[in-house]
């Protein structure tokens, strides 16, 4: 796995395809290439794929105690992109990654080319919520053993033992200290946005999405129905279409 120096960083990353740029981020908990796997294979025929892990994830190590927001997200990935001089680039992120790539949009618009954000919560609750419930190490380890043991093998390894509940609890912790852009910020996203979100996603109700949709001057928005949360990976089928749709179209 190539990696590279960037905001004080050394962040780990994977690069595959020919094309024009697109920065890919994880949602939370994850890593560069998992979140991305039904996607990849469509996207790197026309495209170069760049897919870091962000920081306290996988091989990008940090101490998370030592702070954990999403700013600093938004300034490890511009470095990121520095650092590989990207000057544009089209920008994907899921989650976690969609908020960093949308506050990106808002605060560097010119150096975007598109940007498609999937499942992106507009206000605080209720992923707030959701997050403390689903993401207390505690309840993870007893409710679902496999994926806990996936995340200890995931981040542990470089991280450090115990790096996945510390992961888990600084998760958690950022999404109470959510904001909510304001039109005025969201008015700057002067570029082609391509929002996605499942109908059945208990993080991010339609409301928000329908809401940031009309703030944004130029975005169409795709309901994937009987859908949750990871709508990348549970309907790749419905959103892979729309996607690749949407990047053609920018790119003539």
């Amino acid at each position: 796995m190539p990696e590279v120096r960037a905001n004080s960083l050394t962040i780990h990353y994977e690069q595959e395809g020919h094309g024009p740029p697109l920065l890919l981020l994880h949602g939370a908990t994850s890593m560069g290439t998992h979140d991305w796997g039904p996607q990849r294979p469509v996207l790197r025929g026309g495209f170069t794929l760049y897919m870091p892990d962000a920081r306290g994830h996988a091989r990008t190590q940090w101490d998370v105690g030592l702070g954990w927001d999403h700013p600093t997200l938004v300034d490890d990935a511009l470095a990121f992109a520095d650092a590989l001089g990207l000057e544009r680039f089209h920008l994907m992120g899921l989650s976690m990654g969609a908020r960093t790539a949308m506050a990106l949009a808002i605060r560097r618009p010119e150096r975007l080319r598109t940007l498609i954000s999937v499942s992106a919560a507009l206000d605080p609750e209720p992923a707030a919520s959701v997050a403390r419930r689903l993401l207390d190490p505690e309840q993870m380890e007893r409710d679902d053993p496999v994926w806990t043991a996936e995340l200890e093998q995931r981040h542990d390894p470089s991280q450090g033992p115990g790096a996945w509940r510390r992961l888990a609890a600084a998760i958690s912790a950022g999404s109470q200290d959510m904001t909510t852009w304001t039109p005025e910020e969201l008015r700057r996203v002067r570029l082609p946005v391509l929002l996605a979100y499942g109908d059945n996603d208990p993080w991010v109700p339609l409301e928000q999405a329908v809401r940031l949709k009309r703030q944004l001057p130029d975005a169409r928005l795709l309901v994937v129905p009987d859908c949750g949360h990871v709508v990348v990976a549970e309907r790749p089928s419905v959103f892979n279409p729309a996607m690749l749709q949407f990047l053609r179209k920018a790119e003539r």
